[in-house]
């Protein structure tokens, strides 16, 4: 297809844009082009050229102030990464300690170190199980559409907060 319009184009694009015959000269501009040697960039960081343009620097997080739905975000992320490095360790623990994590729990147990500070560990370990659970329970709401306004979202999220501390508070107790 292409030596077809090539050879139509030898034949009849000579005629077509003759000059002196069709005036096209008009609609022609002639581009002249200047070589010029190749010139290198300067090796600056981002934050250096910003510098020289003159450009302000982001204040990024520094300017906004805490908000309830920005923390709980925030809290759902550190608690899901607080979740994941539970099944690292306790995985790791089991390939790695000589006894099995039972022997460990009733070590623990024998340890006599008092009801209060074991209720608070076990706070401090189903308090992130509670939260994101709850707080996951949440966002499956506003994926259907549900309690999306501003008034909804703190309500659910003052509602999540208590589910989530009376959740761990009940678990740790057990």
């Amino acid at each position: 297809m292409a030596l077809i319009f090539r050879l139509a184009g030898k034949r009849c694009g000579s005629q077509i844009l003759n000059a002196e015959k069709t005036g096209l000269y008009s609609f022609i501009r002639p581009v002249g082009l200047k070589a010029q040697p190749a010139t290198t960039e300067r090796e600056e960081s981002h934050d250096e050229r910003n510098m020289r343009l003159k450009r302000p620097q982001s204040p990024h997080l520094t300017i906004y102030a805490p908000q309830l739905t920005s923390m709980l975000s925030i809290t759902h992320r550190f608690t899901g990464m607080t979740l994941a490095s539970y099944a690292i360790a306790l995985g790791l623990g089991a390939v790695v300690l000589p006894e099995s994590i039972p022997y460990y729990i009733e070590e623990l147990e024998c340890a006599q170190l008092g009801s209060a500070f074991i209720s608070t560990l076990k706070f401090l370990l189903a308090f992130p199980l509670t939260y994101h659970f709850w707080n996951g329970i949440r966002h499956l709401l506003w994926d259907t559409g549900k309690f999306l306004t501003i008034k909804e979202v703190y309500i659910t999220g003052y509602v999540m907060l208590a589910l989530a501390l009376s959740s761990a508070i009940a678990l740790s107790v057990m």
